[in-house]
């Protein structure tokens, strides 16, 4: 694994001006993914064994001239071969990560996604944009689509004056949110994303984004994407209408809501079957057709779709539950709606990568400060998550190699987790030092060693 994955970051050289910044950042890369501990930088370092000055370390993040995106490249290109379809669908959502350190300059008090819903946690952090690449691997192999990240951005909300602030730095204060938030930077990387692609061989294909309800607004909608498809989760009382065209008013006065839309008996239920959960599910969904969003997409032609709630029991004779129902609105007018329910549904697929960067990759581990640093230095951690992952899925497909150990206690045989990913890399790496092109020896004891600092 670890020769396909340092193949993917020889191509690396081209990004950094010199070739020894280039082989500081894959030997940083792989070390932060195989130190046993918290993955910090200067623990990572002393896996090596040695104890001589590691500043060079931190100049790499924050002083050497390097494109934090570019190093995606490699891994946007294989992951695009793999995708033999129509659409190359990507999803796309925000992430936080934790930190205490208070003298982070784009560090924030925010809404804590993991609190209760009662209750209202505020978590002091970072905020970062997130896309990852859908691999629909259950179109030939029957197993869960895998999110490979693509794009990882530092996006920093905008201070809030305090409650002693003046009149003009409230006023600057609402100027500047208007022209620096999410959904502008979403729609900047949607066209950033498209360029790369069309570069990387993907020309011909069109790209499907999938997002949750707080990319469902008219910044997102309005933007005029090139040769892209949005399916976007909304409320169920978003005001939607028909094209009026009896008089001259363009948006008919008559508003319906998607809600409406579910409890409406003269719309039918269509069947839909989407592989969700390991295997293939029957779903029921109402579908209406050219419709506007006045507030949200102004003229543009918009498709609605309705998933009723799933039925499921806790247990064999538990009482019947329901899920929530789930009301989505997208661009495409045309494509069966099958194919576009099964995009979303893959959409899962990256809230798992993010429990698995920040839980067995250390993403945001790092101890960093300087405003370069601390958008520069996860990127490297999350790109090695894509390489792994892809070099898993050439070497031995979506299921879990036979010839390897699994434990007892993990039933699921169909995939194989990051954990188990670190692990190979670890043992390649301390076994097969040769297959680096550049210094990397290191031992097991060493490993041990900076454990225990």
């Amino acid at each position: 694994m670890i020769q396909i994955v340092v193949a993917m970051f020889l191509s690396w050289e081209k990004v950094f001006k010199q070739k020894r910044s280039a082989y500081r950042a894959m030997g940083q890369a792989i070390r932060q993914m195989i130190v046993i501990g918290r993955r910090t930088i200067a623990r990572s370092w002393l896996v090596k064994g040695n104890n001589k000055d590691f500043s060079s370390q931190y100049k790499l993040n924050n002083r050497s001239k390097w494109q934090a995106q570019k190093l995606f490249e490699p891994v946007i290109s294989q992951a695009i071969e793999q995708n033999k379809g129509k659409f190359i669908a990507i999803a796309a959502d925000d992430t936080k990560i934790a930190k205490s350190g208070k003298k982070i300059q784009s560090a924030r008090w925010q809404r804590d996604a993991m609190g209760p819903g009662f209750h209202l946690n505020l978590q002091w952090g970072l905020r970062y944009l997130h896309a990852a690449l859908l691999l629909p691997l259950h179109q030939k192999y029957g197993v869960s689509a895998r999110a490979i990240p693509i794009y990882f951005k530092e996006v920093p909300p905008v201070k809030k004056p305090g409650k002693l602030a003046t009149e003009a730095e409230i006023e600057a204060y609402k100027k500047e949110i208007k022209i620096n938030n999410l959904s502008l930077d979403a729609v900047a990387m949607f066209k950033e994303m498209r360029k790369e692609v069309d570069g990387l061989g993907g020309r011909e294909k069109l790209l499907a984004w999938t997002v949750d309800g707080s990319f469902c607004n008219k910044t997102i909608f309005k933007a005029e994407l090139e040769r892209a498809i949005l399916i976007a989760r909304t409320r169920k009382d978003a005001k939607l209408c028909f094209e009026n065209k009896i008089s001259r008013r363009y948006y008919s006065q008559e508003k319906f809501t998607p809600e409406e839309v579910l409890k409406n008996e003269k719309i039918p239920f269509s069947e839909a079957e989407v592989f969700h959960g390991s295997k293939f599910r029957k779903v029921y969904y109402k579908e209406v057709n050219n419709i506007l969003w006045q507030r949200g997409a102004g003229k543009k032609k918009l498709r609605l779709l309705v998933v009723r709630p799933t039925p499921y029991r806790k247990t064999k004779a538990g009482k019947l539950l329901y899920r929530q129902p789930a009301f989505l609105l997208t661009t495409d007018l045309e494509t069966d709606a099958c194919e576009l329910l099964q995009i979303y549904f893959d959409r899962w697929q990256i809230e798992v990568s993010h429990k698995e960067l920040k839980q067995d990759c250390g993403l945001g581990q790092a101890q960093v400060r300087n405003p370069l640093a601390v958008s520069r230095q996860p990127v490297l951690q999350v790109v090695t998550y894509s390489a792994m992952h892809l070099a898993a899925l050439q070497l031995w497909g979506p299921h879990f190699p036979d010839h390897l150990c699994i434990p007892k206690y993990q039933k699921d045989k169909s995939r194989v987790s990051s954990k188990n990913l670190i692990r190979f890399l670890r043992d390649e790496v301390i076994f097969h030092p040769e297959n680096l092109p550049f210094d990397f020896e290191i031992s097991a004891k060493s490993l041990l060693d900076s454990a225990t600092l």
